[in-house]
């Protein structure tokens, strides 16, 4: 063989060898770049973080501009499991406060599907600022780990915990069915909160950081070109006084129930207690948090029930405003209509019982709550000779009652409201068989018991109705959204109610008046301000009865009306009236004159069964 032919031939297989290098070379690039991603995910980790920014949330005031919640910062502790090799576990667990297992515990369940090893997932959440402090000295030696800033919701007075309502982790239900959301995140979950959570949560961004080997930021990637800015939530703006709100939650301490204040001009909620309350500053945090709402769940006073909005009681006696309404536009009934009473309804053998009291007329019979004379009112508006039938009387008297809001939802803008109860015609016939019962077999409904049950919104709104004579504003807590403090139209809507001849509304003012100047709520006077009301007591199977007062004032030109409802009380003239009283007193004028009055009732603990004054224990 030639030295020519050799020589071409070693060119071919250096050349081949080559070539062959370079394929490999090719091929392994092509490999990495395209097909394993774990170097470039590798690299953009060392190098590049995608932070959330999480917006402020939107602050919260009262209707005089008092602020109600604002933020604080707060810190979660961020973890890619995936590039936690090396990372000082023992110094880690050390600043947690956690142990071994727990870490341990923590990065299984970050692996896990929703998760993912190479995805963030919040490791510990709302740290404290002590804690936060000790961890950014040692974070570098905490590889794979970093911290992402948030805010928490922080109230400068621990009032209107039900109204305000409290934020929470989002469930996994509804971060898979909302993009928005995911798992972490924080959500409304009760109140002004829940309903407005659109409005008050803002827009997320994005911040892509630039971070050192040793897991330090050093700065923004490319100058924040690729940044989006988070859009803050909107203020809104209260219809509550928190002056007054913090008043009423001060005279239902140590007492179970609710108190519902609303402006009948506007159906603007001015106060809406439910007691016992708690602090809302108690469900914020973390670790704190979860165990303050374990100690809430578990009171037996159920502190977390919204008694204002979900609690369905009968109404008792307030109730009767309603009666003589209907009866008085039906034509059964006018001012001087008066009916028989020997301590009790005679139909039925003196039941239901009446306490002893001279003759009345329709005024007089709000004025001293009379059972006898509306047992015989329900018995007159469901046996008009008119309806064929008994139960068309019913569903006529049913229908009625239902146009001033109970039975139904209010449509308010507050969540999880309850409908109260007005029984139907199917369920009496399931109780007493199919023309099985009459007038006389239900006549209790007459003064507001038997299966009758109200929210207290629903008695304030009923207070509200009688107020303007013949119609509501749905009530509500927002005034305003934004800037432009818009709100939803519904709510400066009129909505008439099946009474609407201004004599009956007169007549059963002229009665709730004399309530208060010679009735029984006579030693619940507010000096100088001509006040209406009436008093309940709603029979209670479970214990002593509930005490209940509904009013409004002044009589002319109303401004506010209260409703009060304290559980296992007994009369409504002895707790509600005095509690409903201060309260208009405290709105209309600024102050309380009746100082002994005040001290009496914040003194007595009917939870409890004692009296701070006097010492007592019952």
């Amino acid at each position: 063989m030639s030295t020519n032919s050799q020589l071409a031939d070693r060119k071919l297989i250096i050349g081949g060898f080559f070539c062959l290098i370079m394929l490999i070379y090719i091929c392994r690039l092509f490999y990495i770049q395209l097909i394993d991603d774990q170097y470039l995910i590798a690299a953009q980790n060392n190098a590049l973080r995608r932070l959330t920014e999480y917006p402020v949330r939107g602050f919260i005031f009262d209707r005089n501009g008092k602020l109600l919640v604002y933020n604080d910062p707060s810190y979660d502790l961020m973890v890619i499991p995936r590039e936690t090799k090396g990372c000082d576990t023992a110094s880690l667990c050390d600043v947690l406060q956690i142990t071994k297992q727990e870490y341990l515990k923590r990065i299984k369940r970050a692996c896990q599907a929703p998760n993912s090893p190479r995805k963030q997932s919040i490791f510990e959440k709302q740290m404290s600022a002590k804690t936060y402090a000790a961890l950014q000295e040692k974070l570098y030696r905490f590889k794979g780990f970093f911290v992402q800033k948030r805010t928490v919701r922080k109230y400068p007075k621990p009032i209107a915990a039900h109204l305000l309502g409290y934020v929470g982790e989002v469930s996994k239900e509804k971060s898979a069915k909302e993009e928005y959301y995911k798992d972490g995140d924080y959500v409304g979950i009760s109140g002004m909160e829940n309903a407005y959570e659109e409005a008050l949560r803002g827009k997320k961004g994005v911040q892509i950081a630039i971070t050192n080997v040793h897991n330090k930021t050093i700065g923004r990637y490319a100058e924040g070109k690729y940044d989006t800015l988070a859009v803050p939530g909107l203020p809104l703006y209260c219809t509550i006084d928190a002056d007054l709100q913090e008043y009423g939650e001060r005279l239902m301490q140590g007492k179970k129930g609710a108190v519902v204040a609303i402006e009948p001009t506007t159906g603007e909620i001015l106060a809406l207690i439910s007691s016992p309350t708690y602090d809302p500053n108690l469900l914020v945090g973390g670790k704190e948090r979860a165990r303050n709402f374990s100690r809430l769940y578990l009171d037996s006073t159920l502190p977390l029930f919204n008694r204002a909005l979900q609690a369905m009681y009968p109404p008792g006696s307030t109730f009767k405003l309603i009666d003589a309404l209907i009866a008085q536009n039906d034509g059964v009934i006018k001012r001087s209509t008066s009916f028989p009473c020997a301590r009790g309804y005679p139909p039925m053998g003196g039941k239901p019982k009446c306490h002893p009291h001279p003759p009345v007329d329709l005024i007089g019979s709000v004025a001293q709550s009379c059972n006898s004379y509306y047992s015989y009112v329900f018995r007159e508006i469901t046996d008009q000779k008119k309806y064929p039938k008994f139960i068309d009387g019913y569903n006529h008297w049913r229908d009625m009652v239902r146009t001033f809001g109970p039975g139904t939802h209010l449509g308010t803008d507050l969540p999880y409201d309850k409908p109260g109860n007005v029984p139907s015609v199917e369920y009496y016939n399931k109780v007493f068989g199919k023309n099985g019962w009459r007038s006389n077999t239900i006549v209790s409904l007459g003064i507001g018991q038997a299966e009758l049950l109200l929210v207290p919104l629903q008695m304030a709104n009923v207070i509200a109705t009688i107020a303007n004579k013949g119609f509501y504003y749905i009530p509500h807590c927002v005034k305003g959204i934004g800037t432009n403090k818009s709100i939803d139209k519904k709510f400066t809507e009129k909505h008439f109610v099946g009474v609407q001849k201004e004599e009956c509304y007169t007549n059963v003012i002229d009665g709730m008046q004399m309530c208060f100047d010679a009735g029984t709520a006579y030693y619940e006077k507010i000096p100088g301000i001509i006040a209406c009301g009436k008093t309940g007591t709603a029979e209670n199977p479970h214990g002593r009865s509930h005490a209940l007062f509904m009013a409004f004032a002044p009589r002319d030109k109303p401004q506010i009306v209260i409703a009060c409802l304290v559980e296992n009380a007994g009369f409504g003239g002895v707790w509600s009236a005095p509690i409903v009283s201060l309260m208009m007193e405290k709105y209309l004028t600024g102050k309380v004159t009746r100082q002994a009055e005040e001290k009496k009732i914040m003194a007595v603990d009917l939870i409890h069964g004692k009296n701070l004054l006097t010492k007592e224990f019952h």
